[in-house]
């Protein structure tokens, strides 16, 4: 499950779809990724899907996909088994995962699929706000242009991921001397909340509370909210507490000897140590 971002093969994808809600019977009406390794592209999947649907007109105005082009198109009972294969054993990444993902479970589960439990998912978006505070828009032009990108955005699923692919590597450039080498750090600092993003964090907090309950410190490297550093501390845990659906640990700094707030998915390693109040 765990591998270093080097050995690691990724999935880029995009959608393009009918609207903007799922919920309301939206689908997608074209899929594309790329399968990447340590800076090499793998294997591209890339096709129409018939929506059995019209598309919006304020869909088309971003896509310009006509029903001209739907024609003989596969349905989605067709091409997302395709699509599951494609991805397996993959960390998948896109840009706004959430809307992606809304469409891609939505397809799914007409079908009565799912995809992989455990599935790493990564969303390059969270890292361009994470990595680029203060930006006035992340709209992903805005942040390829930011990011000296080659590739152009053309709201087409595969141009779209060749430009997504070329954010998301100068993002992992940007992130390797900070400490970040393997897939479950990168899916803590950048995951959507799914069942394995919970699984990582609950497994830091697991042991923040054994170290509360020994009366024991830990030892932490940490990244910073603006992740400018990485540093190591050690911290006398009081206790860990949620705001918004997020997860702070409390304690005593000897870095800085004060108490502090941490945040949890900033933490990129965690030890407990044989040093006690």
């Amino acid at each position: 499950m765990d591998k270093k971002i080097d050995e690691a093969e990724f999935i880029i994808f995009d959608t393009e779809t009918t609207g903007l809600n799922p919920e309301a019977g939206d689908r997608i009406v074209e899929l594309a990724a790329i399968r990447w390794r340590a800076g090499k592209e793998i294997a591209q999947f890339e096709t129409f899907l018939d929506p059995k649907r019209p598309i919006q007109d304020a869909a088309f105005e971003v896509n310009r996909i006509t029903p001209q082009m739907l024609q003989n198109a596969p349905e989605a009972k067709d091409v997302m088994p395709r699509f599951l294969a494609f991805i397996k054993g993959a960390c998948i990444c896109s840009y706004n995962a959430a809307f992606d993902l809304g469409f891609i479970n939505s397809e799914l589960g007409r079908l009565g699929l799912t995809l992989p439990k455990g599935s790493m998912v990564v969303d390059v978006l969270k890292m361009a706000r994470r990595l680029l505070p203060g930006l006035e828009r992340y709209a992903l032009w805005f942040v390829a242009e930011k990011m000296g990108a080659t590739h152009m955005q053309e709201h087409r699923a595969l141009s779209d991921v060749k430009l997504t692919l070329e954010v998301f590597e100068k993002f992992l450039a940007r992130l390797k001397p900070k400490g970040v080498l393997d897939t479950l750090h990168l899916v803590s600092l950048f995951g959507v909340n799914s069942e394995l993003w919970e699984e990582v964090n609950g497994q830091k907090i697991a042991k923040i509370q054994e170290a509360i309950d020994l009366g024991l410190a830990i030892k932490i490297q940490y990244l910073s909210n603006a992740m400018v550093a990485l540093s190591e501390r050690q911290v006398v845990p009081k206790e860990v507490t949620r705001d918004k659906g997020r997860a702070y640990l409390v304690g005593h700094c000897c870095l800085r000897n004060e108490e502090r707030t941490f945040r949890i998915d900033n933490i990129i390693n965690l030890e407990v140590v044989k040093t006690g109040k």
